[in-house]
């Protein structure tokens, strides 16, 4: 067996709306839910790569995630453009919708902006700034240890 790509990530969301909102509103993303819904409480969104890359299921009264380093997930990449003009544009949008940035790192391949979903799921917003390279070189990425705070 080989992964070919990843193909789809599954969020439980404590209020479907407000995670809706923030998905397609804030973040842009294509709802593809059928008007009829899918039988329980759920919505799904698509770029248009794929016939859905995120998925979002309500489960009501569920407990917070817990702060901080702990096992599961740590954050998703959204791929948002090419250039730091899109990041930056990007970056003021989101400080125009009220979604505080809780971090923005230069990581060598990637520069990236760092926010939190109404949740507390961490998603990393960035563009790719030598897609060339780290084609040629995928080691590349992690030759610098230390990660280096972003200034746009």
């Amino acid at each position: 067996m080989k992964v070919k790509e990843l193909g789809h990530i599954v969020l439980y969301v404590g209020d479907l709306a407000r995670s809706r909102r923030f998905y397609g509103e804030t973040l842009g993303w294509r709802e593809i839910t059928p008007e009829e819904g899918v039988g329980f409480p759920a919505a799904a969104f698509s770029s248009g790569r794929t016939h859905h890359e995120l998925l979002l299921i309500e489960v009501r009264g569920a407990p917070p995630l817990p702060r901080g380093r702990r096992l599961g997930l740590y954050h998703f990449g959204l791929k948002i453009g090419e250039t730091d003009d899109e990041l930056r544009e990007a970056r003021d949008e989101l400080a125009a919708a009220g979604v505080r940035i809780v971090g923005a790192t230069d990581h060598g391949v990637t520069h990236s902006l760092y926010i939190e979903d109404p949740d507390g799921n961490e998603i990393e917003l960035y563009i790719d700034v030598q897609p060339a390279r780290w084609k040629e070189d995928p080691g590349v990425m992690f030759s610098d240890p230390v990660a280096r705070p972003l200034r746009l």
